[in-house]
């Protein structure tokens, strides 16, 4: 009997879209491939309204022009935590399926920030990534370099505020922010694909780029740049056991790899993530990418990543100085194109994630999460209906 997979993706997040690419390209397309599983796609609109349709299993769905209008017609469906994870239709002819494993596609806010995996783990249903905890702290970048910094990993200096500071102490903020080198990167702390981030090369620039990041989130990141830049990411599988893809090295257009460059800019052919955009692998010294390697290991061990991530990278060229730059625990469109790159086909990338999922889901299995006690029958009070 086939197996039941339900794939999550779009939801209320500035990477929506890329989303949707992600759950396509190359989740669905594999699995149906594989003929092995039963698909079920779960669409979270811009609302936070749940939609499932095997209509939905075909990218065409969303990039047809009469989408929005289609998808008004769609039942919402409801979830139902009952032993397991259970997907209803309701009405006059309802139907309810469970689900065995549950693969999220859903980038950003209320999905890769932990939201989704901490409602998957009250299902008791297997997922594929990261759990709850490294999701978490990866979504946050000031997290992740807390928590690196504090196992010896180097980072760019920085400094980060939230929006009550700011509003209440901008000038003594500013002073801070002076000790660092322009020039400087303002960031929203939660957001990925590089959306709401700028560059800034003179103190005067500053306040509007914090405004700017502060549109999209309300906690802001200020870092130095590492000029005679070299950025390189390294995607990395496994939950003990890690294997490593290949040191891939963006090749952007702009001096600040952005939206456009990863997604935009390579024209239609890729597919999900601009696969025109990279070198892989990056044609760096080895001794650099045996840095890379070492530090990427140890920042997934760290942060206790399992399933998949990404690690980015930034290199001071003139002095080989790596940094750890920031984690992704859902790469866009699961950086297949890097793995087919080291022969992991997207068949073999989705189907050894699965088995990733419930190989961590059975080791929790022997995990004891409730306790007996006597405490409530000690407690003292009034009788009930007294």
């Amino acid at each position: 009997m086939k197996k039941t997979i339900a794939v999550i993706f779009g939801g209320r997040s500035t990477e929506h879209d890329v989303s949707i690419i992600t759950a396509h390209i190359p989740i669905i397309q594999s699995l149906i491939a594989t003929q092995r599983y039963e698909i079920v796609p779960i669409y979270i609109s811009k609302d936070g309204s749940w939609y499932s349709s095997q209509a939905m299993n075909d990218l065409a769905y969303f990039t047809d022009a009469g989408f929005e209008g289609r998808l008004a017609q769609e039942k919402k469906v409801q979830i139902l935590f009952d032993k397991g994870l259970n997907i209803v239709w309701p009405g006059f002819r309802s139907k309810t399926v469970h689900v065995d494993i549950v693969f999220p596609a859903m980038h950003g806010t209320f999905g890769e920030d932990g939201s989704l995996m901490g409602l998957l783990r009250m299902a008791d249903v297997p997922f594929v990534g990261c759990d709850l905890f490294a999701s978490a702290v990866a979504m946050d970048k000031v997290l992740t370099k807390q928590l690196a910094s504090a196992e010896g990993i180097p980072i760019v200096p920085y400094v980060w505020f939230i929006k009550n500071d700011w509003q209440k102490n901008a000038a003594r903020l500013e002073k801070e922010i002076s000790k660092l080198k322009y020039p400087l990167f303002i960031k929203p702390v939660h957001l990925g694909s590089s959306i709401g981030i700028t560059k800034v090369k003179r103190p005067e620039e500053l306040r509007n780029a914090v405004e700017v990041a502060f549109h999209y989130d309300d906690k802001v990141l200020v870092e130095e740049s590492v000029e005679n830049l070299i950025e390189v990411t390294l995607p990395i599988m496994g939950n003990e056991v890690l294997q490593l893809a290949a040191i891939e090295r963006p090749l952007n257009k702009s001096e600040m790899f952005d939206f456009s460059d990863k997604y935009l800019s390579g024209g239609k052919k890729g597919g999900g993530a601009n696969t025109e955009y990279s070198e892989i692998p990056a044609k760096i010294d080895e001794h650099l990418a045996e840095q890379v390697r070492e530090i990427g290991e140890k920042t997934y061990r760290t942060l206790g990543c399992s399933g998949i991530a990404r690690i980015d990278f930034l290199i001071e060229g003139s002095l080989g100085k790596v940094y750890m730059n920031e984690v992704n625990t859902l790469p866009g469109s699961l950086y297949h194109h890097n793995w087919r790159k080291v022969g992991v086909s997207g068949v073999d990338l989705v189907t050894t994630l699965i088995s990733l999922a419930e190989e961590r889901y059975e080791a929790h299995r022997s995990e004891t999460y409730v306790f007996q006690s006597d405490i409530l029958k000690k407690m003292s009070g009034p009788k009930v209906g007294s």
